[in-house]
């Protein structure tokens, strides 16, 4: 005969059977939660072996989606990257307009279109002079505030936990969703960011004609010519362009030191625009102060599988599950 399990609620015992008809607005919330675990528990008692293969259909999911994905990125890389990309900028607005996030679609709104004019103007052929640096100068704008984002919203997190918050009178589960809020919004845009980046460098270069994915490039580097941006390096007092800083690597190619800076950091290139030979970047960052940058980028790139691909592999486990009959 099976043990009949009781829960204490309002100081009296409730067997499980007869939680369902408990008043829940009467209970103070210690309550409320005891009985919410309760009828979980009652819930799934005795699904011990679908739980376990439920779990074994997660892993082996995860897996194969893993091994799939790696091989994609290999073979296809454009195409990873534009289904990538296009995720990425879709299923965060599906879950925005389901649950009324309405100060992230305002943004969102925001960054998509001016996102979409730079863009627009980066895929245009003949490209125009000063299109390359409108390019790089708004997504290294995106790529510093989300940056400074992300450290404010981290550091208020871990004041959370320090119960620092208390010395400004704000409670743990206000700080915690400021915290949480900002590094959403900072990791959200700095990937975004960084994708439209690199496929708006791809662009340019290859209109450009110095630089070419796969195979030779279409014309010859000048020494007197940027690579990234297709202007002179060197202008005379009487000549129309643009006057700054110079940057040479270790293949002797020089570029404007804006130029090769957006190349391999907001474009995430780390190879010469004209020759491939790769950059090294702890050459071209000495100062301490910037190389959080990089490994902030390489932080991004790792967080992009979890951002557009984990809702999906979610998605197709719950379908698995449900063409089994599991719960």
């Amino acid at each position: 005969m099976a043990a009949v399990v009781e829960v204490e609620v309002g100081g009296v015992a409730v067997a499980e059977r007869e939680l369902d008809e408990v008043d829940m607005s009467e209970l103070s919330p210690e309550e409320q939660w005891r009985v919410e675990h309760a009828r979980m528990h009652a819930k799934h008692r005795g699904h011990e072996a679908m739980h376990a293969e439920m779990v074994l259909i997660l892993i082996a999911t995860l897996v194969v989606a893993q091994l799939l994905l790696v091989q994609w990125k290999q073979r296809h890389p454009r195409s990873y990257n534009m289904v990538t990309l296009f995720q990425m900028w879709v299923v965060p607005l599906y879950f925005t307009v389901k649950l009324h996030w309405w100060r992230f679609l305002v943004i969102w709104i925001f960054f998509s279109a001016v996102t979409a004019f730079v863009t627009f103007r980066a895929t245009r052929k003949p490209l125009v002079q000063t299109t390359p640096r409108l390019v790089y100068k708004w997504f290294l704008l995106i790529y510093k505030i989300s940056y400074a984002t992300g450290i404010v919203g981290y550091m208020a997190v871990m004041f959370t936990l320090f119960g620092l918050n208390l010395l400004f009178k704000i409670k743990p589960e206000d700080a915690m969703d400021f915290g949480i809020s900002l590094l959403f919004y900072g990791l959200y845009y700095g990937v975004l960011e960084r994708d439209f980046a690199e496929m708006c460098a791809d662009y340019m270069a290859s209109t450009i004609g110095f630089y070419s994915e796969s195979g030779m490039p279409t014309k010859h580097l000048s020494d007197s010519v940027c690579a990234v941006c297709g202007q002179q390096i060197f202008v005379d007092v009487s000549e129309e362009g643009i006057i700054e800083n110079t940057y040479r690597l270790s293949c002797n190619h020089v570029f404007h030191e804006f130029c090769i800076r957006g190349w391999c950091i907001v474009g995430k290139k780390q190879t010469c625009p004209y020759c491939k030979e790769k950059v090294d970047l702890k050459r071209m960052f000495s100062n301490p102060w910037e190389r959080p940058h990089v490994m902030y980028g390489q932080l991004l790139d790792w967080l992009r599988y979890l951002v557009a691909w984990q809702p999906v592999i979610i998605g197709l486990v719950q379908g698995i599950n449900y063409i089994l009959g599991l719960e």
